[in-house]
């Protein structure tokens, strides 16, 4: 995969920061990893040393109207379901949307003592479940956490141990053996976890990386929407950072959308959902990830 002049200093960079944020795939459509989506046949605690690319482009987004619900369908038509022609595109076929109606919120990199508390109160007072990928060593850390987000029924995802970007490039016994530590950290804090989704640090699927994550049982989950809520332009200031989340949600969201967000170190995206829950709740319902 080759590595963009921004990656690179964003990589540097990050080092210094810390966990800022995820959500981008730094393969592009022409390098080997990326496979094209295929067209539907239907409608403060120890920070872990990760770095974060500058975010190149944005996943791909579809209409409200794009596809109908199944229900829009006769059922003399109705292909049977194949959900990895149907909902897998993104970086190395891995998923895109949830495969049904249903929006799926996640959010990635914590648990965060401060930010993933809150995350937690707000899905709770608003009648919400998510889906967690979490980072290995923010579990090991704070595995009180671990157990309260599973406790509350939202779904947990393997965001590798350390949230290495490159991760992706190793061998398939180096991927593998990260992806089992982050699992194991995970089942240490709540023994018996169902761990069903595996995301990479910075989209960075790559064939290996979603094999390796298929040999576990999880799938590889990608997203349509993101808000870039990592990105904290010089001299943004709180509320223009949160109306900007709010914003592209609402434009970009539809029918079965996994919409990426943070709950690590990112205040302004728990103040943006205090908006958006309720104004997604009236359009949409929304799931964890099954």
């Amino acid at each position: 995969m080759r590595t963009p002049k921004l990656v690179v200093i964003g990589l540097a960079l990050a080092g210094l920061a810390g966990l800022a944020g995820c959500g981008t795939a730094v393969a592009a459509q022409n390098d080997p990893a990326w496979v094209e989506p295929v067209a539907a046949t239907s409608s403060a605690a120890p920070r872990p040393s990760v770095s974060h690319p500058s975010h190149p482009a944005k996943a791909p987004s579809a209409s409200p109207s794009a596809e109908p619900d199944a229900a829009d369908v006769p059922a003399s038509s109705k292909p049977k379901p194949t959900q990895k022609t149907q909902h897998h595109g993104g970086p190395a076929n891995s998923l895109m949307k949830t495969g049904r109606s249903g929006v799926a919120l996640t959010f990635d990199d914590g648990p965060d003592p401060v930010q993933t508390p809150k995350m937690l109160d707000l899905l709770k007072r608003m009648h919400v479940k998510a889906t967690f990928c979490l980072v290995g060593q923010n579990v090991a850390a704070h595995p009180d956490l671990v157990r309260r987000i599973a406790a509350e029924g939202h779904t947990l995802c393997n965001h590798t141990w350390r949230h290495s970007l490159t991760l992706g490039r190793q061998s398939p016994s180096v991927i593998r053996a990260d992806l089992q530590r982050t699992n194991d950290a995970i089942r240490a804090a709540v023994p018996g976890a169902e761990i069903r989704y595996m995301r990479a640090p910075g989209g960075n699927f790559t064939p290996t990386f979603v094999a390796a994550a298929d040999d576990l049982g999880m799938t590889s989950i990608y997203w349509q929407v993101d808000p870039r809520d990592w990105e904290h332009p010089s001299g943004e200031s709180g509320a223009a950072h949160e109306a900007k989340v709010i914003r592209s949600v609402k434009q970009h969201v539809s029918k079965g959308a996994i919409v990426l967000s943070h709950d690590y170190g990112q205040p302004g995206t728990i103040s943006a959902y205090e908006t958006l829950i309720p104004w997604l709740k009236q359009r949409y319902t929304l799931i964890a990830l099954p």
